[in-house]
């Protein structure tokens, strides 16, 4: 059994591309500034490993593959506990860098048998999660 999400979100940091990137490629450090991202081990110049956990009492497990580092269009693929890919589309604005986060996921096992009956609950978490990368996105770049 299988189950697929869609998310997509898009925001405006008063920061310029290149530093906005800078910050979105370097996974290590996401548990600096990310509050859900609970610890990344790197595995090599393009892979990493990520333990990440917003409200709900479960943890994810992923590991992450480098596709594109490059503005406009930062890309990783995701395994583990969530198979897919996770975008993120750098645009310069009159105030900074819009940004565009997309992410196709699909979840199995237990994980996606729940998912069929707290659908809802587990979109609820995926956005307080995509609150703190924001809130926190911003104040790593002086950004307000």
């Amino acid at each position: 059994m299988r189950a697929t999400y869609e998310f997509r979100a898009e925001w405006t940091v008063a920061a310029p591309v290149e530093a906005v990137r800078e910050v979105v490629v370097d996974l290590e450090h996401y548990p600096e500034w990310w509050p859900q991202i609970l610890a990344v081990a790197k595995l090599g110049p393009d892979d990493a490993r990520v333990i990440c956990r917003s409200v709900l009492p479960y943890r994810l497990d992923l590991l992450l593959h480098a596709v594109s580092r490059s503005a406009p269009v930062v890309e990783v693929a995701v395994a583990g506990d969530l198979d897919g890919t996770v975008r993120w589309r750098l645009d310069p604005v009159a105030d900074g860098t819009r940004m565009l986060f997309e992410q196709s996921v699909a979840v199995s096992g237990a994980l996606a048998l729940a998912s069929y009956v707290a659908r809802p609950v587990l979109r609820w978490n995926h956005d307080r999660m995509l609150a703190g990368c924001l809130e926190g996105l911003r104040r790593r770049l002086g950004a307000g």
